[in-house]
């Protein structure tokens, strides 16, 4: 059964290891991919520096900031 509440918010679908933006120092990059359901043209990568566990904390932070934004109504 799919619930189309859960299918409509983004969520974190991949947090990996990846290079420096261009211009950027340090090897502990990762690159973090929220998207919107299953919708491929809602998609949102994104880098940024620091461990797995805080990058992929971050990520998830964005996400649930992003469906606070989007609930019907205004936001909360």
């Amino acid at each position: 059964m799919s619930d189309k509440a859960t299918d409509s918010k983004y969520k974190v679908i991949r947090v990996e290891k990846t290079t420096p933006p261009t211009g950027m120092l340090g090897d502990n990059w990762y690159l973090y991919v929220i998207q919107k359901g299953n919708l491929p043209n809602s998609i949102m990568e994104c880098k940024k520096t620091g461990t797995l566990k805080a990058v992929t904390a971050h990520a998830k932070d964005v996400a649930n900031t992003i469906n606070l934004r989007n609930v019907k109504g205004g936001r909360k």
